[in-house]
């Protein structure tokens, strides 16, 4: 969750539709305990349930892995 600006882009905006539907309907949160919480604590929570963004990998360890298991 949450948008860094890459390149010199503007940040993407928070997805607040996503993040209610997550925290209300998935995590099954009460309003008041999803709008206690900040969107850090949320993308935690839901990081530790299995939802989020997989971990990317640099060229370098690409490159590595594709050393080490070749495709045949």
């Amino acid at each position: 969750m949450g948008g860094r600006a890459r390149h010199g882009a503007p940040p993407a905006p928070f997805p607040w539709d996503e993040a209610i539907g997550l925290g209300l309907g998935v995590l099954r949160l009460s309003p008041d305990a999803f709008w206690r919480m900040t969107p850090r604590e949320l993308a935690l929570v839901l990081r530790a349930r299995g939802f989020g963004l997989a971990a990317t990998i640099d060229r370098t360890a690409f490159d590595d892995l594709m050393r080490r298991h070749p495709d045949g």
